[in-house]
Order: C-alpha cells, then sequence, then structure tokens
C-alpha cells in the first residue's frame, strides 16, 4: 500500500518533535468499519439514523443565530477537519475544539455560553461535521513562531497522555488502539481510535456525543479519576489524535454501540 503524503508529513512531524509513532498507514481504518451490518444499516438509513434529527434542528439553529455573520454553513465545511486549534482571548491562549469554537461565537454575539454537550452545541457539531463529510483531517500549528511553540508543546502533551498508564487498570491509550485493534472487548470490537466519526450517537447513551464524552468514558472505562469535560488534558489529547490520523477523511457524525 502506498503511504498517503499527508501521513508522511504527520510520521515527519512527530519523528520531529520526538513523539511516539504507534500507528502505521495500513491502520489508518474509520470506526464505522467496525460497525455490526445492522448498524451500518440503520447509519446509511437517513430515516432510521437517530442522527437525523441533530442535523434537522442545527439546520434550525444555524437559521436563526448564525446565518447572519457566517451565511451558508457550507463557508464553514472545513471547520470540524482544523480543530482543535489555538486560540487567544482576553490575554489568554488555549486549544478549542469544534463545540468550544460554537460556544466562543455564541458568546461573541452576547449569548450565554453553554456546554460543550449542551443539545444546541450538539445539533451545531452534527451540522458542520455533516457538512465537512469527506474533508481530510488536517489540524496546523499557527504560523507565528511562539503560536508553532505552543502548538507543539500541547501536541507533545497529548501524546504522552495517549502513552501513559491510567487508572486502577493500569492501561493506556496505545494498548488498545495499537495493540488491540480488531479484538473484541465487552460487546464492541477495539477500533484503532481514529476521531473521524464524531460526534458519535451511541446506543447505550441513546443520545448524541462529543469527542470529549468519549474520551471521558474511556478514563472511566480503565478506572482512572475523569478530568473534568473540556479540560486542557481532553484538547491535547484530541490534537494528538488528529495528527495521528492526519488524512483520514471526515465520516460523522455517525453511530456507534
Amino acid at each position: 500500500m502506498q503511504v498517503d503524503t499527508r501521513w508522511q508529513r504527520a510520521l515527519g512531524l512527530l519523528a520531529a518533535l520526538g513523539l511516539p509513532l504507534l500507528v502505521n498507514a495500513q491502520a489508518l481504518l474509520s470506526g464505522n468499519q467496525f460497525l455490526t451490518p445492522q448498524l451500518q444499516a440503520m447509519q446509511q438509513d437517513a430515516d432510521a439514523n437517530p442522527v437525523t434529527l441533530w442535523v434537522e434542528k442545527g439546520q434550525t439553529l444555524w437559521r436563526n443565530g448564525c446565518q447572519s455573520c457566517h451565511n451558508n454553513p457550507d463557508t464553514l465545511h472545513t471547520s470540524a477537519a482544523q480543530h482543535p486549534r489555538l486560540v487567544t482571548r482576553n490575554g489568554q491562549t488555549r486549544l478549542v475544539n469544534l463545540e468550544d469554537q460554537i460556544n466562543l461565537c455564541r458568546q461573541r454575539a452576547g449569548q450565554s455560553p453553554k456546554g460543550v454537550e449542551d443539545d444546541d452545541t450538539l445539533s451545531l457539531s452534527a451540522l458542520l461535521h455533516s457538512i465537512g463529510k469527506g474533508q481530510a483531517m488536517h489540524v496546523q500549528a499557527p504560523a507565528d513562531a511562539a503560536g508553532q511553540q505552543r502548538w507543539q508543546a500541547e501536541l507533545a502533551q497529548g501524546a504522552q497522555i495517549y502513552a501513559t498508564r491510567l487508572g486502577r487498570l493500569n492501561l493506556a491509550c496505545v494498548h488498545c488502539h495499537d495493540g488491540k485493534v480488531g479484538a473484541a472487548l465487552r460487546a464492541e470490537v477495539v477500533s484503532p481510535g481514529h476521531p473521524s466519526g464524531f460526534p458519535v450517537y451511541r446506543l447505550n447513551w441513546q443520545n448524541l456525543g462529543t469527542i470529549d464524552r468519549r474520551l471521558r468514558a474511556c478514563y472511566s472505562g480503565v478506572q482512572a479519576t475523569l478530568p473534568p469535560s473540556g479540560s486542557p488534558a481532553l484538547r491535547q489529547l484530541e490534537l494528538y489524535l488528529k495528527v495521528r490520523a492526519d488524512g483520514m477523511p471526515l465520516d460523522g457524525p455517525s453511530i456507534r454501540r
């Protein structure tokens, strides 16, 4: 298999930063490929797919609140593929993901911010991810030297979290999502953990959820202390996962068991 040039760039960046190169190009598989035939059929049927409800609500919210600034949502078709980003606000710089950015937009419009798992936030995220479907994930460092240094530090921290044993089970992300891909874990099959399908509707949640929620569920799964929703550690880990999956097309929102 020929290695994609985007993957080569990602490997080059991780190597230059001294970060772990944990996945080979052949492992760039979407979580959608690990669904049962029944769930794949549900995902492909807009009438049966519960995600449709959030996308439709997102369209309504967009018309009533976002359109005056951003016009058609298609103008932001690359946004989901390019977050998280470094944003400086009130003199403080931090990583923000797409759901964070939605709330920053709310604040700029004079509205009260909401949580990343708020139904309105999820609906707008679902809309923007659906519009971005097929876009290659490609998060980038800022152009300025100080921004690049900060971005690389955030990325390095995310890589460290990915490889660090946590919780009472004493497991790291790498042990499942690199070492056990394809193995059965309870009722699921372990995927490489590439974040191309978010936000996801999980049947056991009976709700749509962000990557923030899914990462916290992994902390719970290894019986580790859960970081607060929106914490820097979760954003750093998301950044690393996006760089690790550089070049993969977005294929969410999607369904999971």
